[in-house]
């Protein structure tokens, strides 16, 4: 029979080998050479979250890709080489900011069509509505109607 702090011990290596597995541990030749690997792994994105990089995602992919970086890393490989082999590899979605192509013309210039059709539609609306307004005419009101206006603006001022 398991006592209650055998689970709990259970529990806890149960925690810390799980919090262990999730965790890379690279060695790295230089600073240099660990900044560039956190600055590529930034740039990537992540294939099963598609919101996070593969520095901060804790999915097994990421980390085949963070290893597939740190042995491209010690490779020598630059770090655009790195980033056309994963581009290669997994296509264009990998990168958080992709390149400017033929293919990727709507992701960076659609934004700035809609707004500026957005913004052109408005103009043509609002002197439209200009126009309509210089040609309608200005309403007068006949002799009876201004005659039932005084009235009414006297016996307001009366009761006053």
């Amino acid at each position: 029979m398991i006592r209650p702090l055998n689970w709990l011990a259970l529990g806890l290596l149960l925690i810390i080998g799980s919090v262990s597995a999730a965790v890379d541990t690279f060695e790295f030749s230089s600073e240099q050479e660990r900044d560039r690997f956190y600055a590529i792994g930034a740039e990537l994105r992540c294939p099963k979250c598609q919101n996070q990089n593969i520095a901060d995602s804790d999915a097994p992919i990421a980390s085949d890709l963070r290893k597939e970086v740190y042995r491209l890393l010690e490779d020598g490989q630059s770090d655009e080489e790195i980033v056309d082999y994963m581009v290669a590899r997994y296509g264009e979605f990998v990168r958080y900011k992709p390149a400017l192509n033929r293919e990727t013309l709507v992701l960076w210039f659609g934004p700035l069509f809609f707004l500026l059709a957005g913004v052109l539609a408005i103009v043509v609306m609002v002197r439209r509505r200009q126009k309509v307004a210089a040609s309608a005419p200005a309403a007068e009101l006949s002799p009876q109607e201004q005659q039932r206006l005084d009235d009414l603006l006297n016996k307001k001022s009366q009761d006053d």
